[in-house]
């Protein structure tokens, strides 16, 4: 079945859906995106995707063509257009279309793009084994803050691991663990603590990230916002990954060494069930 898609206000055929070879996105990746998570045909975390797209055109300085409410309403009427029931909605926009040049044109329209893709995002096989994770070293640019379309390491780094026999890398700076190839990634200690890094621009600011921690919080879990090392996760308890369309997915192995008794962790499980709950009932 042809998807239809959104581009520049009008709705096309996935097939139809063209833009410019001079694109800023498609030349020098000046683009940013935003993931916006669909279960039983409504939003997940919609506010908090639509903040995060508002500040990182806000770091690039490119203006949306549409209004918050009409962004909200595009977003409502993809699903509906699409009969998505569960899956994801993908808004990317990029400065627009301009000859090339390293300097930012004035005047231009940005390209603002939707799609929809099915998933499963409740039933993740993931959930009930874990997945692998290989240390990486972290290579991006120093504005990870910024949702960019700058993704091509990340992909890289996410092939290493796949090369290693690992499902996903968790990318090492300093000395320390920045985040998963697409995700937030968190430890919980053996003393029952759980671990995230801070927020900074060496890391994208999670909104899944957000509310799992205060739902950690709200059910007595210590939470330390600080970087972790390697061999802290490695030697922890439990560790997950949280992202839009994952939730919170178990990781059951470092570089091949089982994490606490190889299997997905008790909180790790309980804090998915909490978030899943909260967020279901929260959907718009």
């Amino acid at each position: 079945m042809t998807r239809t898609v959104y581009l520049n206000g009008s709705w096309l055929a996935e097939t139809d859906a063209k833009i410019s070879v001079f694109d800023r996105g498609f030349l020098f990746a000046d683009a940013i995106y935003e993931v916006t998570g669909v279960v039983d045909g409504k939003l997940l975390e919609y506010a908090g995707h639509s903040a995060r797209l508002q500040r990182s055109m806000a770091e690039l300085g490119i203006n949306c063509p549409l209004t918050e409410e009409e962004l909200l309403s595009v977003h409502r009427e993809i699903v509906l257009k699409n009969g998505l029931q569960e899956g994801l909605i993908y808004l990317q926009i990029s400065r627009g279309a301009a000859d090339r040049d390293f300097a930012f044109p004035e005047n231009v329209t940005p390209t603002l793009v939707l799609f929809t893709q099915a998933k499963s995002v409740l039933d993740n096989p993931k959930v009930r084994t874990g997945i692998s994770v290989a240390l990486v070293p972290d290579q991006r640019w120093a504005r990870r803050d910024i949702k960019t379309v700058q993704l091509l390491y990340p992909s890289m780094a996410k092939m290493q691991a796949a090369s290693m026999g690992a499902d996903d890398a968790w990318l090492v700076e300093d000395g320390f663990v920045t985040e998963a190839s697409a995700a937030t990634a968190h430890i919980i200690s053996k003393d029952g603590k759980l671990i995230t890094r801070g927020l900074s621009n060496a890391i994208l600011h999670g909104i899944t990230r957000l509310s799992v921690l205060d739902i950690a919080r709200n059910a007595g879990l210590g939470v330390e916002e600080r970087a972790f090392t390697p061999e802290e996760a490695k030697n922890a308890a439990e560790a997950f990954i949280t992202s839009a369309t994952n939730f919170v997915l178990p990781v059951t192995k470092i570089d091949g060494q089982p994490v606490g008794d190889g299997k997905p962790g008790l909180q790790t499980l309980k804090l998915r069930q909490l978030y899943i709950d909260n967020k279901l009932a929260n959907a718009i």
